[in-house]
């Protein structure tokens, strides 16, 4: 009878605590791995010593459980990351890394500015640096990723969908209703 009841009792905890391991929501798979880990193996801690105090065992489970669990759902935290940060480099290249300079711009712009000059980040940001005909410096930061042949330009409240192309140390951009040309600098 007693021998029945551990097992009812080992039943109730797993249940429990794979029902808190999924209903939580945890923030990396390494934390649901520990926590799962450590119900499944406080069950089977506790199943294999049914002939004494089944806490201890349980116990002895659990850690070595959440042990598992972690190390098993860290890596695939890991993979997760390294599969972000491959698909990001994706969408920055060929343009992290290079500067440009407009050569021209159609329809011309109302104000006339001597330059305007963007760099493209490695982090996936742009800083382009326009100089006014008066000597007035201004700088806009923005996001950029490129999709196939659509260059992406975002900040908070604006996006912008640009075809482009590059032909060898040219940057040509049509945004629709006007086209941008830009010359390599770096």
């Amino acid at each position: 009878m007693e021998k029945g009841r551990s097992v009812v009792s080992i039943i109730v905890i797993l249940v429990m605590v794979l029902t808190v391991s999924f209903g939580t929501g945890c923030a990396t798979k390494g934390q649901t791995g520990a926590l799962t880990g450590a119900g499944a193996g406080a069950l089977i801690g506790g199943l294999a010593n049914m002939h004494g105090s089944w806490g201890a065992t349980a116990l002895l489970g659990a850690g070595i459980g959440a042990g598992v669990g972690y190390l098993i759902g860290n890596e695939e935290d890991k993979k997760d990351a390294e599969r972000r940060r491959a698909v990001r480099e994706d969408e920055l290249r060929p343009l992290a890394g290079t500067t440009w300079q407009v050569v021209s711009i159609v329809p011309e712009p109302r104000e006339s500015v001597r330059s305007i000059v963007s760099h493209f980040r490695h982090d996936g940001t742009v800083v382009t640096t326009k100089t006014n005909m008066d000597g007035r410096v201004e700088k806009t930061t923005e996001r950029y990723r490129i999709v196939g042949s659509t260059l992406i330009f975002n900040k908070p409240g604006y996006v912008e969908n640009t075809r482009f192309r590059i032909d060898r140390d040219r940057l040509i951009i049509d945004y629709g209703n006007g086209s941008a040309v830009l010359q390599r600098v770096s």
